[in-house]
């Protein structure tokens, strides 16, 4: 920033801008950890087979990864405010469109297509990356932990509610107050106008490249390639648990009220987790403790699965789940930025995120496809317990280290 200390207004501080980049992830996060109670409601009041349902959710996560690269390419070069506020708009449309939406094809439009693209662009990843040019090195990890455990509030608030909604109100008239909910990332982005000056500038100790050289550079380098095969098994993990778990405890006798309650204990959870990754991160090599994230989740699944599903067990794994649930993304961002800077962190953590979110996308659509076909989720809760074995081993040969291309000469 070229404004002093003394010139710099009070909103523009750092620490009103990190409270800030907080709010705006926990509502980003919130909204859309609620749609999964939607499930059951929206097949029913339409009569659609849950595939429909599913393949919409499927595409947003899709969408949201797609589009996440491309919104951190805008927010290195302009910005990160201006990019959170047309991502909310986005957002708030595409929840409207998919209360009022009739056929298949515009239900796709807006829960696919525009909430997709409006998550990408008012996400935490944008958040996180804005934080992560305002506080030091040591603190980054740290702050990647606050920004994270604010999404993780935001489920733990917007998930029960959700589900209070849709018992007052119905799910049309809750899904237009989710929409409006959205709209409050317009106020909460305005701190983070202080980096809308200029485009993202280059710091000590990193090369003097350009964009196309720094994710050319990246995808040449074999430790990153290991972050990103890992990151799409966190992204099918997280993705058919959130969509599909509602529905999979209503089978089980599971109210609806109740499993709100648990997709809240999530986002309760997930608080602690993030923060303490975040410190863990900051003081240890991270990709030890990815990986026993990634072993933990698939001995939680698998305890879940056998053992009968019951309100306190129930409760267990979502509480483990959600110790575990977004402690990753501190990191991952963290292994971002050691192996290359800052000054593109927000792109090249970005592609990171698209093979979360395709893996997202199989992880959400294949539960609803081999629902219908074999009337059970057990055949993708066991591929989500042989995939966390997988990227617990493919984290390990990780080098934490700054790579060759992104270092000063």
């Amino acid at each position: 920033m070229n404004m002093t200390e003394k010139q710099i207004p009070w909103y523009f501080t750092p620490a009103v801008v990190i409270v800030a980049g907080c709010l705006v992830a926990m509502v980003n996060f919130g909204v859309r950890s609620s749609f999964g109670l939607f499930t059951a409601p929206i097949s029913e009041a339409h009569a659609w087979p849950r595939e429909i349902f599913s393949f919409g959710l499927a595409l947003q996560n899709l969408l949201w990864g797609i589009a996440t690269p491309i919104a951190g390419a805008l927010a290195d070069r302009y910005g990160s405010a201006r990019v959170l506020m047309a991502g909310a708009i986005l957002y708030a449309i595409g929840t409207v469109v998919m209360a009022v939406a009739e056929a298949p094809l515009i239900f796709h439009l807006g829960a696919g297509i525009l909430i997709g693209i409006g998550v990408a662009m008012s996400s935490f990843g944008i958040v996180m990356a804005a934080l992560g040019r305002i506080v030091p090195p040591e603190k980054r990890s740290w702050a990647f932990g606050i920004a994270t455990a604010s999404g993780s509030l935001g489920q733990f608030i917007f998930a029960p509610l959700g589900g209070a909604l849709i018992a007052a109100y119905g799910w049309e008239q809750a899904l237009y107050i989710l929409a409006a909910s959205t709209l409050l990332i317009l106020v909460f982005a305005l701190p983070l106008m202080v980096q809308n000056s200029s485009s993202t500038k280059m710091t000590a100790g990193e090369a003097d490249i350009t964009m196309r050289q720094a994710v050319g550079g990246a995808f040449g380098h074999g430790s990153y390639l290991l972050l990103v095969s890992g990151f799409f098994v966190c992204g099918f993990q997280l993705g058919f648990i959130l969509v599909h778990l509602p529905p999979y405890l209503a089978e089980h006798g599971i109210s609806k009220e109740f499993a709100g309650i648990a997709m809240g204990a999530i986002g309760l959870f997930n608080v602690v987790g993030s923060y303490m990754s975040g410190i863990i991160g900051g003081k240890y090599q991270k990709k030890i403790p990815l990986s026993l994230i990634y072993v933990l989740r698939s001995v939680a699944v698998a305890a879940f699965i056998l053992l009968p599903i019951t309100p306190v067990t129930t409760l267990i794994f979502t509480a483990t789940m959600g110790f575990l649930w977004l402690s990753t993304v501190p990191l991952t961002m963290g292994l971002v930025t050691v192996m290359f800077g800052t000054r593109y962190m927000a792109t090249l953590y970005g592609f990171v995120f698209l093979s979360h979110q395709i893996g997202s996308f199989f992880g959400v659509w294949l539960g609803g496809r081999l629902y219908d076909q074999f009337g059970s989720y057990d055949p993708v809760w066991w591929m989500g317990v042989a995939l966390g074995l997988f990227a617990a081993l493919v984290h390990l040969p990780i080098k934490e280290m700054r790579a060759p291309k992104f270092a000063a000469a």
